[in-house]
């Protein structure tokens, strides 16, 4: 690997010293910087497109929602991705900041470990035309705003009928994106070695509607059925579209992948424990 791409959490003075050390670290590798990476150190910037093209390693320095960008930057390229946490432990960007030199050294040696993530291909139709084709690692997201009233989603499983959802909205996510917005609203945690869907209504209008688990490789449809205005789709939450009725929306397991490093240090469990404090005793406990 003697391309690297740093993707750095922008505005972040940490991300700039640490990207300055790998630099120096590494001198005989080329590396790819992001434009606000690139001008405090004095060196070349590159475009997002040829860091995509280029890079044989991805180096992200920031939280979970930078590794995300980093992730889709790639546009399903198979490139091992580092996740150096520069805050709280984040659920992908597993390696400390004390274990970063170590990690990289491990990859660059060809040491390190690696786990495939799976993708979900998201596309929305409007009548005959084909609107927006994308992919996602955590999830896909048909809100409405806090205004707007509540939306009926007709939905589909490979051709077979499941609901119809009165709901706020409904969230499709990956196994690593079960741990985001399909938590809190009470989806279950799947463990990210796991190839599925989880479906999970937001706020149903009926509460025995609850959040499902379908197969990856089965394509869900699902139609907008209700004349409302201020629904809007989120991918990953970082590219959004507004939505009108009669659109559907199909959801599949992308043939594509995403590369993480993993933290040796550290299993998935571990992180479910820090993360969100599994085991902790409240106060006189």
């Amino acid at each position: 690997m003697k391309t690297i791409a740093i993707v750095a959490r922008p505005k972040k003075d940490e991300a700039t010293q640490l990207a300055k050390a790998i630099l120096e670290r590494y001198p005989d590798r080329e590396f790819l910087l992001q434009p606000h990476v690139a001008e405090p150190l004095g060196r070349p910037a590159v475009s997002d497109e040829e860091l995509s093209r280029r890079a044989e390693l991805v180096v992200v320095l920031g939280g979970d929602g930078t590794l995300i960008y980093g992730a889709r930057m790639l546009k399903g390229r198979p490139v091992p991705i580092i996740g150096v946490n520069l805050g709280s432990l984040g659920f992908m960007t597993e390696t400390p900041v004390a274990d970063a030199f170590a990690t990289l050294d491990a990859v660059l040696t060809g040491r390190g470990q690696v786990d495939s993530r799976m993708k979900l291909s998201c596309r929305l139709f409007r009548g005959d035309a084909l609107i927006l084709d994308d992919e996602v690692l955590n999830d896909v997201v048909i809100n409405k705003s806090a205004l707007a009233r509540v939306t009926d989603y007709e939905t589909w499983l490979d051709g077979a009928y499941v609901a119809n959802y009165r709901a706020d909205g409904v969230i499709f996510s990956t196994p690593t994106g079960s741990t985001a917005y399909s938590l809190s609203a009470g989806g279950p945690i799947i463990h990210p070695s796991i190839d599925c869907v989880v479906v999970t209504p937001i706020c149903p209008h009926a509460l025995t509607q609850r959040p499902i688990v379908v197969p990856g490789d089965q394509l869900v449809r699902v139609k907008l059925t209700s004349d409302v205005r201020d629904v809007f789709l989120t991918i990953d939450g970082q590219a959004g579209q507004a939505l009108q009725q009669g659109d559907r929306i199909e959801v599949q397991r992308s043939l594509n992948r995403v590369m993480l490093v993993r933290n040796p240090q550290l299993d998935y469990f571990a992180i479910l424990r820090q993360k969100l404090r599994w085991g902790e005793r409240g106060p006189g406990a």
